[in-house]
């Protein structure tokens, strides 16, 4: 059993002191690079101790820190870069090669050696890695060393700048305002709450640090002394292995996890002690009720479920015997919460009929969409906002999920737009029209299905046009299944008929299109 403390990322360990003397000579080492208030500063790693060093160093000038989604290609990338004004990217060695012409005039980029723990998880050769430090970038752990600590105190904190994908087509940043005293006390007493987080708690990190519940649990967990560790991809082994020998008491999953979990044969489920798991939250996806009732068979009732959305926070939440009293809810509404169920027309609807849900977290600090003020009005209604997602409440207050408004897809608890990715099909040769939508999977909830028309005379197939979308987007978007189509079904307006398209995959499943 493992008694020690501070922050772990294989076989790293930093204790709590230096922990804090690192982000405090980072936090001067941005001062020195001209960041201060409402400044940014581009995260673009894998799960890493100075990904957490680079976080609270940016919110301890009072600037954002904006992570990046390290599957990012360098068009992607440049937008994010420009859109958010980072004038600072910190990112690993290895991703710096792939940056390109992606980076804004002026900015300083501090490139940080990918540990061996990356490089096994990702199969990265050691001298790739070495050599991928662009000319004229900074090295992370000499630029350290040489700064001088901040010695004024940390400023109020804030949210880090996390985008999401948009039916827009592009990432939106939200930029939320700066929590009054009184809201960040609120806010931390409904993460101790929702997340479990607390004072000496063990906890392991598996998700990634760029999505929005991941880093936010990161960033306070790194803050709770005790023990946090850190997995630079999720294994299924590993992870039980992790729980054993650290005595891991917390942790923050996404259903996908679950499914690979039980996968796992029973002989090597039973290899492992997983007692001391205490405060298991699981967000992001819907979780299927077989899945869930059975880790809570296995693991105990130390599940907690929660809605939100990285707009509004965390507006529901559910322990394991509520769960079990009421299978497949979400939960109940959380003290200082608001959610109204709303028709077509805005009127509220009763319980047990599903619309559209529209919330707001009374202490939550209001936010806007960088650069796109007009998306942040679309999604208001007197004064609550919607996350696009359709559901309904019991008789008991219980919230269930049953739809979503929009053409999100929720693979594995990343939140991918067709929008995106239409864009991207349309622009190949040789294709005429396209339709991206959802289909059932086994493992990730869903996955990303494409319906391509070609242009009259071209000759495509699947294998060529994934590899052509492999070079414009992130490979988790890349559709998993292409269908070559005549034509598509569309309204007399010219919309597409999503829903027919998805019928004949979701037939039968009990779940809703």
């Amino acid at each position: 059993m493992s008694e020690s403390t501070g922050i772990l990322s294989g076989e790293r360990r930093i204790e709590w002191a230096e922990f804090d003397r690192r982000i405090r000579k980072a936090a001067g080492g941005l001062a020195a690079l001209g960041i201060g208030e409402g400044d940014t500063v581009a995260v673009m790693m894998r799960n890493d101790l100075p990904f957490l060093e680079a976080c609270h160093a940016a919110m301890h000038r009072g600037a954002y820190a904006v992570p990046v989604n390290w599957h990012f290609r360098a068009r992607e990338l440049a937008y994010v870069l420009e859109d958010c004004r980072a004038r600072v990217l910190v990112i690993h060695a290895d991703l710096a090669r792939e940056v390109g012409d992606a980076l804004p005039p002026g900015m300083t980029v501090i490139a940080v050696a990918t540990p061996p723990e990356v490089r096994r998880a990702y199969g990265i050769a050691a001298a790739t890695a070495a050599a991928a430090i662009p000319a004229g970038a900074l090295e992370w752990e000499s630029w350290l060393e040489a700064q001088v600590p901040a010695t004024e105190p940390p400023a109020p904190p804030r949210e880090s700048m996390i985008y999401t994908s948009g039916t827009t087509g592009v990432p939106k940043g939200v930029r939320r305002q700066r929590p009054t005293p009184e809201q960040a006390a609120a806010i931390d007493r409904m993460r101790r709450r929702v997340y479990g987080i607390a004072p000496g708690m063990r906890a392991l990190v598996p998700g990634p640090l760029y999505h929005s519940a991941p880093n936010a649990y990161g960033l306070r967990a790194s803050r709770m002394g005790g023990l946090v560790v850190l997995m630079p991809r999720f294994d299924a082994e590993e992870f039980l292995a992790l729980v054993e020998r650290h005595r891991i008491s917390h942790a923050f999953m996404v259903p996908t996890m679950f499914v690979r979990l039980l996968n796992l044969p029973p002989e090597v489920r039973r290899r492992y002690d997983v007692s001391s798991l205490q405060f298991i939250v699981h967000a992001a996806a819907p979780c299927p009720v077989p899945v869930k009732r059975a880790i809570i068979e296995w693991w105990g009732p130390v599940l907690v479920e929660f809605y939100g959305g990285t707009e509004s926070g965390a507006l529901t939440v559910c322990d394991s015997a509520e769960w079990l009293a009421h299978p497949g809810t979400v939960g109940r509404v959380v003290e200082g919460g608001t959610m109204k169920v709303l028709a077509e027309d805005g009127s509220e609807v009763p319980a047990g009929e599903p619309g559209e849900l529209f919330m707001r977290l009374s202490y939550y600090p209001d936010f806007t969409y960088q650069s796109l003020p007009e998306e942040r009005r679309r999604i208001e209604r007197d004064g609550l906002i919607t996350l696009g997602d359709v559901g309904y409440f019991d008789a008991d207050g219980y919230l269930y999920l049953c739809d979503r408004r929009r053409d999100m897809i929720v693979s594995g608890g990343v939140n991918i737009y067709p929008a995106e990715i239409e864009s991207a099909i349309l622009a190949l040769p040789g294709v005429a029209d396209c339709a991206v939508f959802g289909i059932p999977d086994a493992e990730y909830g869903e996955q990303v299905m494409a319906a391509i028309v070609p242009a009259p005379g071209a000759r495509l197939s699947p294998e060529e046009l994934r590899h052509r979308l492999h070079e414009r987007i992130a490979g988790y978007k890349v559709p998993r299944r292409i269908e070559l189509r005549e034509s598509l079904p569309r309204e007399d307006s010219g919309k597409i008929l999503k829903r027919a398209l998805r019928e004949p995959y979701w037939r039968g499943t009990g779940r809703s299109i």
